[in-house]
Parts: structure tokens; sequence; C-alpha cells
């Protein structure tokens, strides 16, 4: 079973997240601050993270920073959860390194997509250093 990190500061879309991708077959980890989602990533290596960009303390762009920093959690795919007030360059984005972006508000179906593309592609990143 594929594990799923989903770090999110927003207690009902990081419930309702959590119980849809639970019903499609996923094992999912949820922490609903980016320092938590830092810790739970490192301790699991989950095959995905989707991470809300907006949150308190710890950003989306700086857990993305420290994920992808890591030996341990470098090659792990990475999706940005996004709001339209954001507006957020999908090129800039991805000169970032991260694999992709979703905003919100998004259907689900648009998210299994997303999921299924990059558990199967896997992420572009290389070994930092």
């Amino acid at each position: 079973m594929q594990t799923i990190l989903l770090i999110e500061d927003n207690g009902n879309i990081l419930e309702n997240l959590t119980e849809f991708l639970q019903l499609e077959g996923f094992n999912v980890l949820a922490a609903n601050n980016g320092k938590d989602g830092v810790e739970l990533a490192k301790k699991f290596i989950p095959d995905l993270i989707i991470c809300d960009v907006l949150m308190y303390g710890m950003n989306g762009h700086e857990v993305f920073q420290v994920i992808s920093n890591s030996p341990i959690t470098f090659a792990i795919p990475f999706i940005f959860s996004t709001s339209l007030s954001e507006k957020m360059d999908r090129a800039e984005t991805l000169k970032l390194g991260v694999e992709d972006y979703i905003v919100k508000p998004y259907g689900l179906g648009s998210l299994l997509t997303m999921v299924n593309l990059w558990l199967k592609e896997g992420s572009k990143r290389r070994i930092p250093g």
C-alpha cells in the first residue's frame, strides 16, 4: 500500500482529504503544520507529499526546502496545494523542483489523477550536493 503525507493547516481540508485518499486505498499520514510534516516525512518516508503553501510557522516552501535537501527524503514526489489568491506561476513553481501544484478549491478526481501520475512517475530531483 502506498503512503501519502498530507500537510495542511486547515483541519476540515486535512480530514476530508485523508478520508478520501484512504477510501482510494492509500495509507495516509496527516500533519496540520510544516514542522510535524517534515518529522513524519523523515520518519516514514512516504511515497508522495501533498503540502499546503500558506501555513503558519513553517510554510510550504520551507517544508519543500527541508525535504529536497535531505538525503533521505529528497526523492519523494512533492505537490503544492495552493489557493487562487496566491497566483503562483506554474513555471516558477516547477523551477523550485516541485513536481506539480494544484489550486484550491479542486475536484477530488483532479487530485487523484495527479496523485496517481506522480506516484508512477516519481521525482526528477537528484541527490543534493
